[in-house]
């Protein structure tokens, strides 16, 4: 299978977060020759989000998807905050024509060992996300976390787990696949089939690395790393996939600490090699 051009691959900002802020990121993908850009928020509420999405747009980037919206369990809740926040996210992929918005969905509240009322807060803040994302024509994209995020971070942790949600919210919704957090589900080919073009709606590159020092900002460049990425991008593509391959990479101890210029030029070339 032959590997990803530039063109085809997006940077998730997250990869250069500590080298670069977002109108940085938007240079440096029309350097490399990168096609997309997803941006995290806080990044681009510091450049404003007008002035980034007429710096995307002149820069010729899709934009793969903004990260992030969730946080649904936080309170123990669904807290009038947390979905007017969510609302907010939705305006903002709508400004920057997203493909869609990310949704991080949260793990357990604070004191809580009640993994049911988790699962009924995020699916109720969906819905209630959902409804206002379609009137803005905006997509939501549930990102299934490694089971070892399902006490802190997302409570949604398999493929399938999360197109449960999506068979029971309707259209408009449907998953980011992203290889970290994915590649070990011995279910996920069937999953990946069960999803479908209308539901696979991102796909986000980077590696395993073993050992791996620190769970959350530890990730591995393409290729360093164990995840068979040729196989799992072959299945995505052959359930209808068409979209960018996003590269979001955490790493507290290697790539955030070199040149920003050196990390994408590795990541266009690892795109082409070992993707």
């Amino acid at each position: 299978m032959n590997g990803v051009g530039p063109e085809r691959l997006s940077l998730n900002t997250a990869t250069v977060r500590a080298q670069w802020d977002l109108a940085q990121c938007i240079e440096g993908c029309a350097r490399h020759g990168i096609g997309g850009i997803s941006p995290w928020r806080d990044k681009l509420h510091e450049m404003g989000v007008e002035a980034a999405a007429k710096a995307i747009r002149a820069a010729g980037l899709r934009v793969s998807g903004l990260c992030r919206g969730g946080w649904f369990t936080s309170t123990g809740a669904v807290d009038k905050n947390v979905i007017e926040d969510n609302r907010r996210a939705v305006d903002e992929a709508a400004a920057l024509e997203a493909d869609c918005l990310v949704m991080v969905v949260g793990g357990l509240p604070e004191g809580s060992r009640d993994l049911p009322k988790a699962w009924a807060l995020v699916e109720e803040g969906l819905e209630k996300t959902l409804d206002y994302a379609r009137t803005q024509g905006v997509k939501i994209a549930i990102e299934p976390l490694h089971p070892m995020y399902a006490a802190d971070r997302a409570c949604v942790n398999t493929l399938g787990q999360a197109l449960d949600i999506c068979d029971r919210l309707g259209e408009g919704i449907g998953c980011a696949v992203d290889v970290y957090h994915v590649w070990w589900d011995p279910d996920l080919e069937a999953q990946l089939e069960r999803a479908g073009m209308a539901r696979i709606m991102a796909f986000h590159l980077c590696d395993w690395l073993v050992p791996t020092r620190d769970l959350l900002n530890d990730r591995g460049m393409m290729g360093d790393g164990v995840i068979d990425l040729p196989r799992l991008r072959a299945l995505v593509e052959k359930n209808g996939f068409e979209g960018l391959n996003e590269v979001e990479i955490f790493s507290t101890e290697n790539w955030w600490k070199r040149d920003g210029d050196d990390v994408l030029a590795t990541m266009v070339e690892r795109g082409r090699t070992v993707c």
